[in-house]
């Protein structure tokens, strides 16, 4: 799964003019930096803190200088661009749930902000790179396709909108390969039945992912397996009526017609019914 790209927030009017030289030099004292820091104005810290994330030295300091802003001036603009600076901070430092919190109260302190978007883009990002493989735990998936599903709705002339939108139909296929993995699995054992109920649920609700076409066709081979003709018919003249250029549906109607039989529609059973609809264009 590719990661998501993360942007830089606008902080206009800042802009780097060197990196600070003070030294506090305190004998035999511990707790000579957060003194420093103290003494520091808040536009300061703040350009500390960016020093550290445009030399890509320290994401970690940087996060927490960000968050000294917050400490020290609560209440000035400073502290409210810190935070989301904070978000972007712990993302790129891969510390996902520091970001998706900082992030989160981003949008619960600033709705209205104009990098509202942009932090829960962060809180869904959260999520999302955390989507590596397949065999991880789908809660993460889940999770991210809530939180990239707000950004859709919520912000939907936002920068961030359109790479929501790509991400979560990646996160959507995601959940489809999942199902496919475990179905496949339990096709090669010969586990028939508990493998169509993996598909089924790829048929009936992943249908716009590209692992539509795999999963009628393994219907195909699990019907026909059982010896259930009717079913694998159905299955097939779905997949011929929907993607009857494919090489699953070559495969699925060689299978067919080596048992002497056609893709048609048979019976009355959620295939079939599945079937009308797709007459009638209500399943595509």
């Amino acid at each position: 799964m590719a990661r998501g790209k993360v942007f830089f927030v606008k902080t206009t009017g800042i802009r780097m003019a060197g990196i600070l030289g003070l030294a506090v030099v305190v004998a035999g004292c511990g707790g000579s930096q957060d003194r420093a820091i103290e003494d520091m104005s808040a536009e300061e810290i703040f350009r500390q803190a960016e020093a550290e994330l445009e030399t890509e030295r320290d994401s970690e300091e940087a996060a927490r200088l960000f968050g000294e802003i917050e400490r020290l001036y609560p209440y000035s603009e400073f502290a409210k661009r810190a935070l989301i600076m904070q978000a972007f901070a712990y993302h790129r430092d891969r510390n996902y749930e520091n970001s998706r919190a900082t992030a989160q109260r981003y949008v619960e302190f600033y709705p209205a902000s104009e990098d509202a978007a942009y932090a829960q883009y962060l809180l869904a990002l959260s999520y999302y790179d955390q989507i590596d493989e397949i065999g991880r735990d789908q809660e993460l998936t889940f999770e991210a396709l809530q939180a990239l599903r707000t950004v859709i709705e919520v912000y939907p002339e936002s920068d961030y909108a359109r790479s929501s939108r790509l991400k979560f139909d990646l996160a959507f296929d995601h959940l489809a390969g999942k199902e496919m993995e475990v179905g496949r699995f339990y096709l090669k054992r010969a586990h028939y039945t508990a493998a169509i109920n993996r598909f089924q649920v790829v048929v009936e609700q992943f249908q716009t992912t590209s692992h539509t076409a795999e999963a009628l066709h393994r219907l195909v081979e699990s019907y026909l397996s059982l010896g259930l003709t009717g079913e694998a018919q159905t299955a097939a003249a779905i997949l011929g009526h929907n993607f009857r250029s494919s090489a699953f549906y070559r495969d699925s109607y060689d299978l067919l017609t080596a048992q002497g039989l056609q893709p048609r529609v048979r019976g009355n059973h959620w295939l079939a019914r599945l079937y009308r609809q797709t007459i009638r264009g209500e399943w595509l």
